[in-house]
């Protein structure tokens, strides 16, 4: 829909004033379009709900579904642009790690297997016993039940149609990309990770996968994030409204298209996107290799690297532990009671995976709450210290941490908690206006007219309101969260040298911003080339 607050004029870095560029975002619950002009307008906006058959371990969709409901969101979209034919380019994210194989027209021979669906337990074993040093040289040293991967050998294993001599495996944005250009593209390079791409030498890992089983015919060409794949053909632009002849961009997985439209591209920035779970994205200009196996690099656009994590912590507490309750109340009242007792947030049941990884990781609280609100406030806070706890981690493995720093995701709606992060992190953070996948891959559709990324985005993110922490705030809540650190090291699933690495930044000296973003550009760099 239109963007109703009036926008001052904004210098749109060289792309072509009069563009508009799609963003295409397949999530878990549903498919969205919006179109965004190049000063960073959101003109047209529409999204349809997708469906999930959840099975235990188990988590399918129908692929058919995502280019249903893609096409109807994109219909409703481009009809309420004054021109659709402004439309130049559009780019599109989706799940990390979900995939289906298809035949050679592109029908879909099996379900989508989900980004968490967690079958290939067995799968996963065999391809770190044979593709471990692949995986330790790419830094994220192995996989695990849920990347695409293991999966892909499951289906190789179990669906019938793995025989047909024509199949073929695409990731969950391929199958899109194939019917807007009417023929197979190329997939990109943030998708293909977790299927075992060599980001390093940008090659498939020929014979790790001869070993594992895998026919290099199923494999897809792969490119990086921003190259033009193909254009929208006359068929599918019948379909979906989108003019025929608009460039379709290469995209990147959800988490990297949010840190897109959070604007957090340069070295040492990261976006903080706290929804069910705590996600931290950021830019590197070197690969991040971490030797505990929880923190993984993208291959960004320019040449750079996005390493990151997800949390299994979140604020899906808050939906379990306070069903139907009125959170905005729950926030005052627990801002009313300041209290200093801390819960550690896990939402999953499959214990912990960043900042560390524990399967035998479960719930506490240390002290005592003060009553409903007082356990809201105690949740709200446990979650600022496992963020805290992600950065002291992504600063020890050698990623440049002390750059700007953004909130995005649905708990950033709610200012007290912004306010609260902020002051344990002792950091400054900012609140894009329009921080979402979608809207990055806007950003990244827009670089097909020749402009670098990070060009699109200073000309088309808007930065929002900044929230400044309180140094009082700042000191009384540090003994707490180191208090939180050594309760996770007493229970065994904190190694001892992460803690004191935690324990150590805790006690620095404050800089400024500026002073400890060199700072920190050095050390890391320093670290980088010794890796």
């Amino acid at each position: 829909m239109p963007d109703p607050a009036p926008r001052p004029p904004r210098d749109p870095a060289g792309l072509p004033p009069e563009a508009v560029w799609l963003g295409l975002d397949l999530g878990t619950q549903s498919a969205r379009c919006v179109a965004v002009d190049s000063a960073g307008t959101v003109l047209a906006a529409a999204s349809r709900p997708l469906t999930s058959r959840r099975d235990g371990v188990r988590h399918e969709q129908d692929p058919e579904e995502w280019w249903t409901a893609l096409t109807a969101a994109c219909r409703e979209a481009t009809a309420v642009l004054d021109d659709p034919a402004r439309v130049r380019g559009l780019a599109l994210d989706a799940t990390s790690g979900t995939l289906l194989l298809a035949d050679g027209r592109g029908v879909p021979l099996t379900p989508g297997l989900m980004y968490d669906d967690g079958r290939a337990a067995d799968q996963a074993a065999r391809a770190n016993a044979v593709g471990g040093a692949v995986w330790g040289a790419l830094g994220y040293r192995s996989m695990q039940a849920s990347w695409a991967l293991p999966k892909l050998l499951w289906l190789l294993e179990h669906a019938e149609s793995a025989a047909d001599p024509d199949v073929r495996l695409l990731h969950q944005p391929d199958l899109v990309t194939w019917r807007l250009a009417g023929r197979q593209v190329a997939t990109d390079a943030s998708h293909a990770l977790k299927t075992g791409y060599h980001l390093v030498d940008e090659r498939w890992p020929a014979e790790e996968f001869a070993a594992l089983g895998v026919p290099a015919r199923l494999l897809p060409d792969v490119v990086r994030p921003g190259s033009v794949l193909g254009t929208v053909c006359a068929a599918a632009a019948e379909t979906t409204g989108i003019p025929e002849g608009t460039a379709i961009v290469a995209g990147m997985t959800d988490g990297c298209a949010a840190q897109i439209g959070a604007g957090a591209l340069t070295p040492g920035a990261w976006n903080a996107v706290l929804g069910t779970t705590l996600v931290l994205k950021g830019s590197s200009p070197h690969l991040v290799r971490d030797p505990g196996g929880v923190v993984y690099c993208h291959r960004g656009p320019g040449g750079t690297w996005l390493p990151g994590g997800a949390s299994s912590s979140g604020a899906g507490v808050l939906a379990r532990e306070f069903p139907g309750a009125d959170l905005a109340r729950l926030t005052a009242a627990g801002a009313a009671l300041d209290g200093d007792a801390v819960a550690y947030p896990l939402v999953s049941s499959g214990g912990e995976r960043f900042p560390f990884r524990a399967a035998d990781a479960t719930p506490f609280v240390l002290g005592t709450p003060r009553g409903e609100a007082g356990r809201f406030h105690a949740y709200l806070l446990g979650v600022a210290c496992v963020e805290r706890l992600c950065l002291d981690y992504l600063d020890r493995i050698g990623a440049p941490v002390d750059g700007p720093l953004t909130f995005t995701g649905g708990g950033a709606r709610n200012a007290y908690w912004n306010q609260l992060r902020a002051d344990v992190l002792g950091r400054p953070a900012r609140v894009p206006e329009q921080a979402e996948g979608a809207v990055g891959m806007a950003v990244l559709a827009a670089t097909s007219s020749g402009v670098p990324v990070r060009d699109a985005a200073a000309a088309m993110v808007r930065t929002g309101a900044e929230v400044r922490p309180d140094p009082a705030r700042t000191a009384r809540w540090t003994p707490v969260y180191l208090g939180f650190v050594d309760a996770l090291a007493a229970r065994g699933w904190l190694a001892p040298e992460v803690a004191a690495h935690a324990r150590a930044r805790a006690h620095r000296p404050p800089q400024s911003m500026a002073g400890r973003a060199a700072t920190d550009t050095e050390h890391s760099r320093a670290r980088g080339t010794a890796q």
